[in-house]
């Protein structure tokens, strides 16, 4: 794989890489499974195969997506962070999902997600960031919030995950 800006990115402790093949049972384990309800599951696995290979398809068609994390040595994926703007969403946005409810409170989900998001603006040079989050979702509001993002009532949400909340991420020079 060419290790370049759009298709790989490295933090303290994590690599953030296209997903490959490989992720597919960790993808599938957890899109079954109940932790997955905050992302319109849990699915079957016709269903989530559909999603993963949207995941792949995504980055043919925009030459950008969520990459899958690994901790640094290890190509295990842990999760998914990124990007993701499929044809119908309102606005560019980050996303994540974490597979392993054991990592949470480690802060993996925020080291990557931090990395993605600058990504976002200084890469992809995106004018807007947002974050869809289930309302129930409360480690992923969290998680938005710690990362300084804010709730915007006033956001377009996408059909698909409607209702749902949209948080707003600041600008770089808004944080300065």
């Amino acid at each position: 794989m060419t290790r370049n800006a759009a298709s790989f990115l490295e933090t303290d402790r994590l690599v953030l890489r296209q997903p490959k093949a490989d992720d597919w049972p960790a993808f599938r384990d957890f899109m079954m499974s109940e932790r997955s309800e905050g992302l319109g599951g849990p699915l079957d696995e016709g269903k989530a195969w559909r999603s993963f290979a949207a995941e792949l398809g995504h980055w043919q068609i925009h030459g950008f997506g969520m990459w899958a994390l690994s901790r640094k040595g290890d190509d295990t994926a842990l999760g998914m962070v990124g990007a993701w703007f499929p044809a119908d969403w309102p606005e560019t946005e980050i996303g994540w999902m974490i597979f392993d409810p054991s990592l949470e409170g480690t802060g993996i989900a925020h080291e990557a997600a931090q990395a993605a998001v600058h990504h976002a603006w200084t890469v992809l040079k995106w004018d807007t960031i947002v974050s869809y989050i289930s309302k129930l979702n409360t480690r992923s509001i969290a998680l938005a919030e710690r990362l300084g993002a804010v709730l915007d009532p006033k956001a377009t949400q996408p059909g698909a995950y409607t209702p749902c909340l949209v948080y707003r991420h600041p600008r770089p020079e808004a944080q300065a």
